[in-house]
């Protein structure tokens, strides 16, 4: 069994057009899709739920921007 991989970008998902393949005419193909990890929007997501919970906390809400530059400070 030959393997072609190419990459394509969705712009419409409701279609995929695959073109300039190297395939004869009548060339039985068996398609596979798999879509491409996205390991920063996963990493995006993780760090955005640990916010949220840690701005859930208790007395989270009752920090001070004074006391926020002063931890950025180093005091």
């Amino acid at each position: 069994m030959n393997a072609y991989k190419k990459y394509i970008t969705i712009t419409d998902p409701s279609q995929l057009i695959l073109s300039d393949l190297p395939f004869p005419v009548g060339q039985r193909v068996e398609i596979i899709i798999l879509a491409e990890d996205n390991p920063r929007a996963e990493i995006s997501k993780k760090l955005k739920n640990l916010f949220e919970k840690t701005q859930s906390l208790p007395g989270v809400q009752d920090i001070t921007e004074a006391e926020i530059e002063a931890y950025k400070r180093g005091e």
